[in-house]
């Protein structure tokens, strides 16, 4: 056979072994989960935890279904128990900022528009309101779940809040107030 190799080979193996490694990349690649949400499937996110002292569930959970057609959600809270599912009207996501929003009907009734935000990486549901009974201004982090049979985490008790100053009456009214 040959002893030696002609250039024109040498260079036409270079070529193949250079495409088989851009393509194996290239494979590699798009193997890869994209950061950030899912275009089509389920995330549920909660923050559902279990208070110490009374041992009830809190929190609230959000389940996000996205299909081709249209996204849906399921919304679950506490109040003592856990609510039943709600399903949610008018849910809008734009994938691109991960703002988030959806309408339930409560109750009584009305409607009430849920609003968040995704992180970029998909990780994480930060709604926006009254966290703690309305009394601190704490958004509500929601965590995405992963583990659906870990056991509840006890609750974060919500911090003290400032209590307002009792309102004195000045030195001056109390002096021109007349005794009866």
């Amino acid at each position: 056979m040959y002893s030696s190799t002609s250039p024109r080979l040498a260079v036409m193996l270079a070529a193949l072994l250079l495409a088989g490694a851009t393509g194996a990349a290239a494979a590699a690649v798009k193997g890869k989960k994209p950061a950030g949400l899912e275009r089509y499937g389920v995330a549920v996110y909660s923050d559902l935890c279990l208070q110490k002292d009374s041992g009830e569930i809190g929190g609230q959970r959000v389940t996000l279904h996205r299909f081709a057609e249209a996204d849906s959600v399921i919304y679950e809270f506490t109040a003592g128990a856990l609510s039943w599912p709600i399903v949610a009207n008018d849910v809008n996501l734009d994938a691109a900022t991960g703002v988030f929003d959806f309408t339930i009907a409560g109750a009584d009734g009305e409607e009430r528009t849920i609003v968040g935000k995704f992180s970029r990486d998909g990780q994480t549901l930060t709604l926006e309101g009254d966290y703690c009974g309305g009394n601190v201004r704490m958004p509500m982090k929601l965590s995405r779940v992963r583990d659906f049979g870990r056991p509840l985490k006890n609750c974060t008790p919500c911090p003290a809040t400032p209590q307002a100053p009792a309102e004195t009456v000045p030195a001056e009214e109390s002096a021109t107030v007349p005794a009866a």
